[in-house]
């Protein structure tokens, strides 16, 4: 079994740590929905927060996270990214400001654990296909008024207050532990644990000095593998 505090208890809902900038846990999360989708069936998706900004003391650079998004969306093109293509001032500096809104959003008052979950795929939708800022409120809010399940009004007086920052660090104090191995991984019930499924890949060097990442394969039938594991 997964222990206590680092998946929820309920059987049928997946806990996912991660970062909204991190290429890989949004590749993650796009082949998890979409095999559920493809399916028909309904999951329920407990998001917690691996905030890499409080990790590495620094936003996560660009240099990074392009050529992640680029040899990603090369191999999957069905998820629509691309290189950033608004202006460069426009390019997020933080993902806290929206790593806090998908907390936020869990209380029931605003969206719950479904609304949770739309607000955390638009989010990376905004962000790797449509190039949106989504480290500001506006832009949050403006997403957050298209997700069913999501009351904008109630999430913007919860953002006023602070929602959602202490929940942010209280997950990123225990993503510290060794249970947790980095963005993403992903935790049920029953005892799922996998860091960063299907994808075998390394950098070729310090990405400063001109390193590359090399995704050398992705294997998509883990997602179908842990929605057997769940109740129906």
């Amino acid at each position: 079994m997964t222990p206590t505090g680092i998946a929820s208890p309920d059987p049928g809902t997946v806990t996912v740590w991660s970062d909204i900038g991190c290429p890989w846990a949004s590749l993650a999360l796009h082949t998890l929905r979409a095999a559920a989708a493809e399916r028909g069936q309904d999951v329920l998706i407990d998001h917690r927060a691996f905030p890499l900004e409080l990790f590495n003391n620094m936003p996560t650079p660009k240099y990074i996270v392009e050529p992640e998004t680029i040899v990603i969306g090369a191999r999957r093109p069905e998820l629509g990214w691309r290189v950033w293509s608004k202006p460069e001032w426009t390019y997020p500096s933080a993902m806290l400001p929206a790593m806090e809104a998908v907390q936020a959003a869990k209380d029931p008052a605003v969206g719950g654990l479904r609304g949770s979950d739309e607000l955390d795929a638009a989010l990376r939708h905004a962000f790797y296909v449509e190039h949106q800022c989504v480290s500001i409120h506006p832009v949050i809010l403006r997403l957050a008024e298209k997700c069913p399940h999501v009351d904008a009004a109630e999430l913007a007086k919860a953002l006023e207050r602070g929602a959602g920052r202490a929940e942010m660090y209280a997950h990123w104090r225990i993503a510290q532990g060794p249970e947790i191995q980095g963005s993403p991984h992903l935790f049920s019930a029953d005892g799922y644990d996998a860091h960063n499924p299907g994808a075998v890949f390394e950098w070729t060097g310090d990405p400063i000095e001109g390193g590359l990442p090399r995704l050398d394969a992705y294997d998509p039938s883990w997602a179908p593998t842990l929605l057997d594991r769940l109740p129906r």
